[in-house]
């Protein structure tokens, strides 16, 4: 499983929690899982007891010519997962995964495709035969397309299946097609029905099409991804993959995020015992500075600051929402002017909104837990984690319903009671106030209701046992479709 993040090592989204989470599982039902990422500067390798493998790493690099590296051992933590560092100082020994200063490294494409071509390599020096090679998003895409082309007759990877999981179709891996060069893979592969788009190598594109299967992060996102809204440019490609492209909702770890036993909030509390919430609630507001109040709501937010999470929607609304009789209380970081604007908005509304610039995990569980309702107005949302985090925690998400937000909550119906939060549908502050303003009119007029909505919400679970036995399934089908077991398709990923 090569893969640019997997926490605890290196983070940027949720493609590190699945890369961290999804291979304990499979190990735990008997399959040989090996890691591979980068051994970016912040991966401290005397914290993480990482130990060099003997002997150096050649990494074949097109028009580069052989690079090399050195190849550092170590586990993912409470499973005896192997990860496997590439320790190369040029391309990895730097602060940041992607970029500084929200500027992209100049030099992503050779870093990644040396990720993809390394972890290709790396299966002889581990004498490591594996079945399937499950991809990752961009930064790994070239897998599939190095499977199909010069590694087709590999001994140790010719005849690996291929999984490629999108997490994001946003990020595709553009870059001039000089890459190509680089890649080494032969400019035969630069067409409309391979690496090219718009005169560049879309390395995404090329993993597409070249995958033995596809999947995404929620069954939601699989049917979005495949329309003009949310296809970012590529939705025609995957429309053509439509019978290979499945939907599996992430995990969450109920290890760390159950308020039964979560030992970062005040107190604890279970569904047949809400007691301690209310404790919760009370030294959120404390610890944010709002007037402590039990006769409010409030609404908490966790979240990067950027367009995708809706945060310019929220912008326009928040003025109107204050209005209401409620408390919001907001922790994240993004793009500058958020951090201003709301910053602002604090300033004037400082009995009513709160906010905290920067990522703290400790306050993130203590929003989870002391908040009522739980703000996520993404303008599109792959998956989602905060919000089955907040149905555990009997905080009821406020979501608009797509990707896995729309899968994951079930919209509160009036007549019956049924659900488990609130849902919108358009992006627009007209919709957000407006679906606010009815969770705030049930909290104050339905109060039977409510307790029914936050029982039905900690009772969801949403476990990697699950998703992990649908993963297994997949890799299976893709064994058989690579061994021509399996027809259908095969004009793309039975080659």
């Amino acid at each position: 499983m090569p893969a640019s993040e997997c926490v605890p090592f290196a983070k940027e989204g949720g493609l590190a929690d699945v890369v961290g989470a999804l291979p304990k599982y499979l190990a735990a039902m008997g399959h040989d899982v090996r890691v591979v990422i980068p051994r970016y500067y912040r991966v401290d390798r005397e914290r993480f007891g990482l130990t060099p493998l003997p002997g150096v790493l050649v990494v074949p690099m097109g028009i580069c010519g052989n690079m090399y590296c050195g190849v550092y051992e170590g586990r993912i933590p409470e499973s005896g997962v192997p990860v496997y560092f590439l320790e190369h100082e040029e391309f990895y020994g730097r602060a940041g995964l992607y970029e500084k200063d929200n500027e992209s490294f100049l030099d992503n494409d050779n870093r990644f495709i040396f990720l993809a071509r390394a972890a290709l390599e790396l299966c002889r020096m581990l004498d490591f035969r594996p079945d399937v090679i499950h991809v990752h998003d961009w930064h790994t895409a070239a897998v599939p397309v190095y499977l199909n082309t010069i590694y087709r007759d590999d001994p140790y990877v010719g005849g690996a299946a291929s999984l490629l999981t999108v997490h994001n179709m946003q990020h595709q891996g553009q870059f001039y097609e000089g890459a190509m060069d680089v890649l080494g893979v032969g400019w035969d592969q630069f067409t409309y029905l391979g690496l090219e788009k718009d005169n560049e190598v879309n390395l995404l594109k090329g993993g597409i099409y070249n995958a033995t299967l596809l999947n995404t992060v929620s069954e939601g996102y699989a049917r979005e991804m495949q329309t003009d809204a949310f296809g970012w440019g590529l939705e025609g490609v995957v429309r053509e993959r439509a019978t290979d492209l499945h939907g599996i909702l992430n995990g969450v770890d109920y290890t760390e995020w159950n308020p039964e036993t979560d030992p970062l909030i005040p107190a604890t509390y279970g569904i047949d015992d809400l007691s301690g919430k209310g404790l919760c609630k009370r030294e959120l507001q404390r610890e944010m500075g709002l007037p402590v109040r039990d006769d409010v709501p409030v609404f908490g937010l966790v979240s990067r600051l950027v367009k995708q999470k809706g945060i310019d929607v929220l912008a326009e609304a928040i003025p109107r929402i204050l209005e209401l009789d409620l408390q919001v209380v907001m922790l994240g970081a993004g793009e500058p002017w958020a951090h201003f604007y709301f910053g602002d908005v604090m300033a004037a509304h400082p009995d009513r909104f709160a906010l905290r610039v920067g990522y703290d995990n400790r306050l993130a569980h203590r929003i989870e837990a002391g908040a009522d309702f739980f703000l996520m107005p993404s303008a599109f949302e792959p998956c989602g984690l905060n919000q089955m985090y907040s149905l555990r925690y009997g905080t009821l998400p406020v979501v608009r319903a797509v990707g896995g937000l729309d899968d994951s909550v079930e919209n509160f119906d009036e007549r019956t009671g049924a659900g488990t939060g609130f849902k919108f549908h358009d992006l627009t502050a007209g919709a957000l106030f407006d679906t606010v303003g009815w969770a705030v009119h049930t909290w104050y007029n339905r109060k039977d209701a409510l307790q029914r909505l936050i029982r039905q919400a900690m009772a969801q679970r949403f476990t990697w046992e699950d998703a992990a036995r649908r993963y297994e399934l997949l890799y299976r089908l893709a064994v058989a479709r690579r061994k021509g077991k399996d027809l259908p398709g095969a004009a793309f990923g039975g080659r």
